[in-house]
């Protein structure tokens, strides 16, 4: 098989919240995803106000390349976790540095749309908006293994106290 190359342009760019990814404490973290106007006009955020929460596609842009492991590890190099391979994870180490995150429209302002508890930090491009639909959410039982719960208790605690960087600009 031959892998496939592409281009992929970014769309956006997320404005304020952290200036370095953090493995927890997002919750209540706020940002701007600020659209490229060169390309869109307001027009393009048009009927997303009636969503609660968008679906966004993002590129791991301060990732270190050399920091790629296509073999298993333990997440969070934590020895009481099972060594789980590249796929089993959804951390930044990825081939193609594509993060994915759900989170909280708070509100549209022309090419600016206001979020809440995007796990990506200033100046990440953003590839691709999605609204949430909750038909695509999961069908059927969920099922996953318990160090992703115990990893993640705190990824969506509130930060005590908020620092000032956090706040979007």
């Amino acid at each position: 098989m031959t892998a496939e190359k592409f281009t992929v342009e970014s769309i956006a760019r997320v404005v304020g919240g952290r200036s370095e990814p953090t493995d927890d404490y997002w919750g209540g973290s706020r940002t701007i995803i600020r659209l490229d106007e060169d390309r869109f006009t307001p027009a393009a955020a048009k009927g997303l106000e009636e969503f609660s929460h968008l679906e966004i596609v993002f590129r791991f842009h301060l990732t270190d390349p050399a920091d790629l492991n296509l073999g298993a590890r333990r997440p969070r190099d934590n020895p009481e976790w099972p060594e789980v391979g590249i796929f089993g994870h959804r951390n930044m180490r990825r081939i193609n540095w594509l993060g994915v995150s759900r989170c909280r429209l708070v509100k549209v302002d022309g090419l600016d749309l206001h979020v809440e508890e995007l796990d990506a930090v200033d100046g990440t491009p953003v590839l691709d908006i999605k609204p949430w639909f909750a038909e695509f959410g999961p069908r059927g039982e969920v099922k996953q293994p318990a160090w992703p719960t115990q990893m993640l208790g705190q990824y969506f605690a509130d930060p005590a106290p908020l620092q000032p960087e956090q706040n979007p600009a």
